[in-house]
């Protein structure tokens, strides 16, 4: 996965954004020691200072947790990382709406478009 950072938001927000989608996908795997955060920050192309504070606000959320002198982990309760990836779902679902209502649709509209489109998607 590369990482896509833009300057319209806080880069630490992005970084907090996007290695919570790599551990909800499965890309960093329950248990898993992530690189250093020099590594991780070499590799955004961002300062390690900004990664270590979304590396840390993940801390407080429970996604991450640090062992001394071995480095960080992604968290072994997948009922955490089930409820992160939900609450994403939720909030990209609830924009979707939002943006389907500025465009002047219904719910009931929106729910047949998204129904028309999955139906065509299992063909």
């Amino acid at each position: 996965m590369t990482w896509e950072l833009k300057n319209d938001r806080p880069i630490y927000a992005q970084l907090i954004e996007q290695i919570k989608l790599r551990i909800i996908s499965g890309f960093y795997r329950p248990g898993e020691r992530l690189p250093s955060v020099r590594d991780m920050a070499a590799e955004a192309a961002v300062n390690p200072n900004t990664m270590q504070r979304a590396l840390s606000e993940l801390e407080r959320d429970g996604l991450l947790y640090t062992q001394r002198t071995s480095g960080r982990f992604i968290t072994e309760d997948t009922g955490l990382i089930e409820a992160a990836k939900k609450a994403l779902a939720q909030e990209q679902i609830d924009a979707f709406f939002q943006k389907m209502r500025a465009l002047g649709f219904t719910t009931p509209q929106t729910v047949a478009l998204v129904e028309s489109a999955a139906a065509e998607e299992v063909r």
